[in-house]
């Protein structure tokens, strides 16, 4: 038996839009939902002064990092632009389509003070040939209506009348969107088209043009089920944007995001999977999810929600998983990927792959991206620590105490036992001598030897990094701290 044939259709024109991603994921899902289900990638190239080859790249990578592979394509638009004018050509014929050379001035004109938006018919019955200037409407029915029963908000009706004559194709014969995604849906016999909201005003455009093929084809075809997915807002509930939102996938790919936790946060955005968890794998979402299910209301894009889900995963993994996964992070000239191709900012023969297995346990703990890895851990790779401004004010700056305790823990480490249950003793012991608690006396002495202010357990990092460092650091923000 046939199953569900879904399609995702991406523009090339930048990076890989979270809501892009979202689309895909929930077609992906009714595909994979159903033994016999197909996924369609199709990209739609047709824009020759917006697409670029590698934004398509970079939509096939994204794709593949979140796990969701195409069983049709990745093919392009481009590909059959014969087949969307003959299909022009064809409705022309049969009268469905007409010539215009209108522009928008002339329309103005005409309209006078009516000011409502739209083409007014006038070329509608002038029968003007192709020719240069003019373009390719259709003649849509002036009465009656048309109906979108979309999975996600019910029937939708929209009124003939209030529907435009709309253009198909550019006086150039390049045929624009609407008409064409019509005529690869139909030759990709798609049955659910799922995408965003705001393609929802062309749907009854694009129902019109598949019953008008349907005549003058000879072929009926079953138009598809529609579902669109409620549009992803910020903080402040408007709509996410690429200027001033941070929206592309491989963003936070290469910030560490883990594959796993970002498709699975993608997927709470308008749907939720049974019971009260959220942390889900890709497996039961595949399982549970229903277009029936997805809620019309906005939903919110929350960084802040989406860390903390990476973070769950991150502790998740095993030790020697994380040190895996996070080797794009830290291991310089490293033959696997390096995120943004950025090198850590120790030299190779610096890093120490012993040394890292050992931190690398007290780091996953603490973060919640990949990315957030180098800062913890580049006071053992490198020979200075760079000291963070603000946390070395903070914790050091010109607070006499702050320099008492460093004076006193360079001596008293000098002689302790090198490692981590006497140092911490004697961290201790140098707080009860100035009376104040383990968490005052501790910040100088970490922010010295690592440059900022949080990090790793600091006395299993001082076993780390050895007793001649850790010395040597206490005594130069000492001296930094004094000029």
């Amino acid at each position: 038996m046939r199953g569900p044939r879904v399609r995702f259709a991406p523009s090339p024109t930048g990076f890989f839009h979270v809501g892009s991603a979202r689309t895909a994921l929930f077609n992906w899902f009714v595909a994979r939902h159903d033994p016999n289900g197909v996924f369609v990638l199709r990209i739609e190239d047709t824009d020759d002064t917006r697409n670029r080859d590698e934004w398509v790249d970079g939509i096939v990578s994204a794709m593949q990092w979140l796990g969701m592979h195409a069983d049709v394509g990745p093919y392009r638009q481009s590909d059959h632009k014969d087949e969307h004018f003959g299909a022009v050509t064809q409705l022309h014929a049969a009268g469905w389509i007409y010539m215009c050379d209108c522009t928008t001035d002339m329309v103005q004109a005409r309209k006078g003070e009516d000011k409502t938006p739209g083409y007014d018919g006038f070329c509608r019955e002038r029968a003007l040939s192709p020719g240069p200037g003019a373009a390719y409407r259709f003649k849509v029915p002036r009465e009656g209506t048309t109906v979108v029963t979309d999975e996600v908000r019910g029937e939708v009706v929209f009124a003939n009348e209030n529907i435009e004559d709309f253009v198909v194709a550019k006086p150039s014969g390049a045929v624009l969107f609407a008409l064409s995604n019509v005529v690869d849906d139909r030759r990709d016999e798609i049955t659910h088209v799922i995408r965003g909201e705001e393609h929802l005003p062309n749907t009854p455009k694009q129902i019109l043009m598949w019953r008008a093929l349907d005549e003058v084809t000879g072929t009926e075809m079953t138009v598809p089920s529609f579902a669109h997915l409620p549009v992803l807002v910020n903080e402040q509930r408007k709509k996410l944007s690429k200027r001033r939102d941070p929206v592309a996938v491989e963003m936070y790919r290469d910030q560490g995001y883990l594959p796993e936790a970002f498709a699975n946060y993608l997927s709470l955005l308008g749907w939720s999977p049974r019971g009260d968890v959220e942390k889900v794998g890709l497996d039961v979402s595949v399982a549970q999810f229903r277009l029936s299910d997805v809620s019309h209301s906005p939903a919110f894009f929350d960084v802040k929600k989406l860390a903390h889900l990476n973070g769950e995963y991150i502790r998740d993994l095993s030790a020697d998983e994380f040190i895996e996964r996070s080797a794009p992070w830290v291991r310089p000239s490293s033959t696997s990927w390096h995120p943004s191709d950025q090198e850590p900012a120790w030299r190779a023969e610096q890093f120490d792959a012993e040394v890292y297995s050992r931190i690398a346990p007290l780091v996953q703990e603490r973060v919640a991206t990949m990315g957030e890895v180098p800062g913890m851990v580049e006071f053992l790779f490198l020979d200075e620590a760079p000291f963070n401004e603000a946390d070395f004010a903070k914790a050091i700056g010109v607070d006499h105490l702050a320099h008492e305790v460093l004076v006193r823990a360079a001596a008293a480490f000098a002689d302790v036992s090198w490692d981590a249950a006497a140092l911490h003793a004697a961290a201790v012991h140098i707080g009860a001598e100035l009376d104040v608690n383990l968490r005052k006396a501790q910040a100088p002495i970490r922010c010295a030897v690592t440059g900022r202010n949080v990090g790793p357990p600091l006395f299993e990092s001082l076993e780390l990094l050895g007793r001649e460092a850790t010395i040597t650091r206490l005594s130069r923000a000492l001296a930094r701290a004094r000029q």
